[in-house]
Parts: C-alpha cells; sequence; structure tokens
C-alpha cells in the first residue's frame, strides 16, 4: 500500500535511508552522510511530498518529492527487487508531466534503476561536497 507518510515515522524513515544509502553509496565519507541525515530530518522530509510503501503495516520504502524532482527513493534492504521503488514511481507519475532526479554516477542501485524506467541523463556535474560525479536524469510520462 502507498501512502503519505507520518511526521512521526521520520525516524523509521531515516533508518531505510541509512541502510539503503549504505549499499548505493559506499563512497561517500561519514562526514557528509552525517550532514545528510541532519538535512533529512530537519528539513528534506518535513518540507517536501514523501509517500510511503507499506507491506503488513510496515514501512518499507519512501519517495520524496520537490515539485516533480525526486529528492530521495529508498527501499529496505530485504525489500530490494520487488517493485517496490518501480511502485512509488509509478505512483508519482500520476502527479508529474515529467520526473526528474539525481543519482551519483557511482550509485550501482540508483542509476540502473532510472535507466530501466527509461530516465536519460540531461545534465552531469562535480558535486563539490563530494567530488563525485552527478547525474541530472528525466523521464517524460509515457
Amino acid at each position: 500500500m502507498i501512502r503519505k507518510y507520518k511526521e512521526d515515522e521520520i525516524p523509521e524513515l531515516i533508518s531505510i535511508w541509512e541502510m539503503s544509502a549504505a549499499i548505493a553509496h559506499p563512497f561517500l565519507d561519514d562526514d557528509f552522510n552525517a550532514k545528510v541525515k541532519k538535512a533529512m530530518t530537519e528539513i528534506y522530509l518535513p518540507d517536501s511530498d514523501t509517500w510511503v510503501y507499506e507491506v503488513s503495516g510496515r514501512v518499507v520504502g519512501f519517495i520524496s518529492m520537490v515539485n516533480n524532482e525526486i529528492g530521495g527513493l529508498f527501499v529496505h534492504p530485504d525489500y530490494h527487487s520487488k517493485g517496490i521503488g518501480t511502485s512509488l514511481v509509478h505512483h508519482m507519475s500520476q502527479f508529474h508531466e515529467t520526473l526528474e532526479v539525481e543519482v551519483f554516477d557511482k550509485n550501482g542501485l540508483g542509476k540502473p534503476f532510472y535507466q530501466k524506467h527509461n530516465f536519460s541523463v540531461i545534465k552531469t556535474y562535480v558535486q563539490e561536497d563530494t567530488n563525485q560525479k552527478v547525474l541530472r536524469m528525466k523521464r517524460d510520462k509515457t
């Protein structure tokens, strides 16, 4: 089931992010991850349009949107490759003609996921804080 998140679920979402990000972003250092965690808790999640995916009453994934941009899409590692990320992207496609996302080039989970879902690279740049190449990707509604 997909539904809007509840504010008291932020710690649960942060836990999912930490587990998933550890797999997707092993190239990022602890200081950067700590900054992101603080910003997600205090700014990004409260100020975004966040939806969760539940299985048997347990939140196992979420997508956070800022307008038509996917600010974050994370699924608990135990639930990877079960269609949850796909369902969340499809759900958000109902509300937006185009979807955009930024993903690290080295992200071995996110980059192939977005490519599989017909996102195309529209811009690349090096993120100053991490010195990592970032891909800005876009998908038009099909």
